[in-house]
């Protein structure tokens, strides 16, 4: 059975299980930490999952783990593709709520996506992530109807360094910026062009995203900068507005401490440039979005990592251990229409600079269940 025959089955027996995330997250509680999530934030995280079907349990969804804050705070991400049952949710509200700002963003792309020989489709194909703000803002996750950040990767053809794919950044950017319905700007798009071009041999544009309830952007995630002298020329030539130097110290002691296998730059592209805050991403385990393993860790992957981590003195030490324990085997669950099976790992951990300073350090860390089962 092929993955998207499999979520399609997870997504009909979740279905039957529930209406809503927050429900299913709710059976979920018991294994996750207080020392990261704590009670009135989890809270506002069920509040904010009850708005989303239950469906988008079948594919990734997770939470971000601000690992430099002593409050148990997280935001929260979750997956749907067009053409399944979580995008249906979307598109169907996007008709009945004129309102809903999201859905109807949502529905603008799948539309893009799913136009005959859609060229948005053959780089990004049908998926789509969404991320909401939640212990990043405090308050209520019920008090806004701020929209969350949306994210589209490459998974059907890889954007690869050498100005080969130039076309394909502009399609992909152009789709975003339309469907939140902001308007295109010349210079913005230069800049994303630049820093493409800018890319050296041997790396990819993993990821693009915007943010519509933050000061515009578009974030770009650069992957697989092999040593600190690959990411430092980078960001001089993009002019990145901080201090490469602090990016090679930070990068150089973590070397030393565990073996870093490549490492990946978000960094956010503006009119103006590019912003002065750097998202550093130290990569211990490849990963090959093609691999069907692609969501497994090995139990301890990350454990020299985090062990490196433990020497930031910006990192809380519980919650480093509470994290430790997060990759596990995968589980089996028992619900009304009988067994899934959930995988639940760490996907990456990103440093984020600003200007000269080592900032912060958010884990980011998925669940996924499946009820696509044999026997």
């Amino acid at each position: 059975m092929d993955i998207d025959a499999a979520i399609a089955v997870t997504q009909e027996r979740l279905a039957d299980e529930g209406a809503s995330m927050g429900e299913l997250l709710g059976h979920l509680r018991s294994g996750i930490s207080p020392v990261l999530i704590g009670e009135p934030q989890w809270a506002r995280i069920l509040e904010r999952a009850g708005t989303l079907p239950i469906t988008m349990g079948a594919q990734p969804f997770g939470f971000e783990l601000p690992l430099h804050e002593r409050r148990p705070e997280a935001d929260f991400g979750v997956s749907l593709s067009s053409g399944n049952r979580s995008g249906a949710f979307f598109e169907a509200r996007a008709r009945n709520d004129a309102t809903d700002e999201t859905a109807r963003a949502v529905s603008r792309l799948f539309r893009e996506m799913e136009a005959e020989h859609s060229p948005l489709r053959e780089i990004v194909g049908r998926k789509l992530m969404l991320e909401y703000d939640i212990g990043s803002v405090g308050g209520s996750a019920g008090d806004t109807d701020a929209m969350p950040g949306m994210f589209l990767r490459p998974n059907e053809r890889t954007i690869l360094s050498g100005g080969g794919h130039r076309q394909d950044v502009g399609i992909v950017v152009d789709a975003l910026i339309s469907c939140v319905g902001w308007e295109r700007i010349a210079a913005e798009r230069e800049n994303v062009e630049r820093v493409y071009l800018a890319q050296p041999e041997d790396t990819r544009l993993d990821s693009f995203g915007v943010f519509p309830s933050r000061a515009r952007t578009v974030r770009l995630a650069v992957m697989g900068f092999q040593g600190r002298r690959a990411i430092r020329s980078f960001l001089e030539e993009i002019g990145w507005p901080g201090e490469t130097d602090a990016v090679a110290a930070v990068v150089s002691r973590f070397e030393e401490r565990a073996s870093i296998v490549r490492s990946g730059a978000n960094v956010d592209v503006r009119e103006d440039g590019v912003g002065p805050t750097l998202g550093l991403t130290l990569i211990v385990r490849q990963r090959y979005t093609g691999d069907s393993r692609y969501w497994l860790d090995g139990l301890t992957d990350w454990d020299p990592f985090l062990a490196a981590l433990g020497h930031e003195e910006l990192v809380v030490p519980e919650k480093l251990t509470a994290l430790a324990g997060w990759a596990s085997k995968p589980s089996t669950l028992f619900g009304k229409t009988g067994r899934f099976v959930m995988l639940r790992g760490i996907h990456h951990i990103k440093l984020v600079i600003s200007g000269s300073r080592l900032e912060k350090a958010k884990a980011y860390v998925y669940m996924v269940l499946s009820g696509a089962l044999p026997g």
